[in-house]
């Protein structure tokens, strides 16, 4: 099995103050941190890549898991036959696509996918 599809692996945290979370987890466990624009940054040197989103919202549930798979349509539309329904449809980033969906319990995960080069 090919471990880029069908795998978990990136976690996506929301954050109301991404400068004083970074801090946290540099002076707490060591992580590293690359910054993608005022809103959002990435950590590395976690034992799993993820980043934080930053909100205004209050935070209730704020990890999103992220799924990684080649073909976002044909998983996108697996994803709806199965009785899923698509929260955040799909969208570029630097990098790749994604999209976001409620399993039947409600939970919500992410798909993405890797830009071609």
């Amino acid at each position: 099995m090919d471990t880029k599809n069908n795998h978990i692996n990136y976690i996506e945290f929301k954050a109301n103050d991404l400068e004083k979370t970074k801090a946290f987890y540099v002076k707490a466990f060591n992580w590293t941190f690359t910054d993608y624009g005022p809103t959002y940054t990435s950590f590395a040197n976690s034992g799993v890549f993820g980043g934080f989103e930053q909100t205004d919202d209050t935070i209730t549930n704020g990890a999103l898991i992220v799924i990684q798979y080649k073909n976002l349509e044909e998983i996108r539309q697996k994803i709806i036959n199965l009785g899923g329904k698509i929260s955040v449809d799909i969208f570029s980033f630097p990098g790749g696509k994604r999209f976001q969906f409620l399993d039947p319990s409600g939970n919500e995960l992410a798909v993405w996918c890797q830009l071609e080069e």
